[in-house]
């Protein structure tokens, strides 16, 4: 009897111990570790096996870099890259120009439809990208009738890119002080001065990180590119995701390894600036 009636209280006392702090981080400890496992582990052997001397890429052979000199010579990725940054680097500029503008008038401005066109406007960022690229792609070819190429593979870019930055500036624009471009017209300045040398600056984190995501989303996109780009215009998701239906290469993870360590070398020489900074 004494056995039957202690077994319920070392049961809870068990669940009591369970629910203790010690007990409770160590679980998220353990969870935590499995995380970054799942999400880490396969980059770790994307990096490794870019160094394979395997060209199945199943078991290692040994280390060589030859898949890094055949990749710098292979002329169809440098100029699936090239047009990646291209594309890239335009598409920033006009996404963090509209998105700027377009903030700033539904900022400080007062129209008719306003609410419905603020609305409109985040429309490219939650809209499935398939049906984006349907819809950009009629509107090329039946509507407008714009062969595919750069011109289209830019616009549809901007198209989905612009709201993100246009986000970002409309969050910093609720903490700006309108006392601070009335200061400005105040002392002379014309509305356009006062907008480039008051309202700018003070815009300048929101427009720098909207056109870091602009740049990073353009370099990646691929679904909307499918349906938007032209034979001459292929960019470099579209090539790799090319060669990886056709199988294994090694070249996919050297080009993939370059990308992470150019990825890790941005984040820590932006920490370095960060902290330059900070007094």
């Amino acid at each position: 009897m004494s056995v039957v009636a202690s077994s319920p209280n070392a049961i809870q006392g068990f669940f009591r111990r369970l629910h203790g702090p010690q007990i409770q981080r160590g679980l998220f400890g353990v969870w935590t570790a499995i995380i970054f496992a799942f999400l880490y582990i396969p980059i770790i052997l994307l990096v490794v096996f870019s160094f394979n001397s395997s060209k199945l890429n199943i078991r290692w052979e040994g280390f060589t870099l030859k898949w890094y000199g055949e990749l710098l010579q292979n002329k169809t990725i440098l100029t699936a890259f090239q047009n990646s940054l291209i594309v890239a680097c335009v598409t920033t500029v006009l996404a963090t120009l509209l998105g700027t503008i377009g903030a700033w008038m539904l900022y400080r401005y007062r129209f008719p439809m306003q609410r419905a066109l603020g609305l409109l406007i985040f429309v490219p960022m939650v809209i499935p990208e398939v049906l984006m690229g349907v819809s950009l792609l009629s509107l090329f070819v039946h509507l407008l009738n714009i062969p595919l190429g750069y011109t289209t593979l830019i616009i549809a870019h901007t198209t989905f890119c612009f709201p993100f930055v246009l986000v970002g500036i409309q969050a910093r624009l609720h903490g700006l002080d309108p006392a601070l471009e009335e200061a400005a017209l105040d002392l002379g300045a014309t509305p356009v001065k006062a907008f480039w040398l008051v309202i700018v600056p003070y815009l300048m984190p929101a427009i720098v990180a909207g056109a870091l995501m602009s740049f990073t989303l353009s370099l990646d996109e691929y679904i909307v590119s499918v349906f938007v780009t032209g034979a001459a215009s292929q960019t470099l998701p579209l090539k790799v995701y090319g060669m990886a239906k056709v199988g294994l290469n090694p070249q996919l993870n050297a080009i993939s390894t370059i990308f992470i360590i150019a990825t890790i070398f941005l984040v820590l020489f932006s920490q370095l600036l960060t902290h330059k900074k900070t007094p």
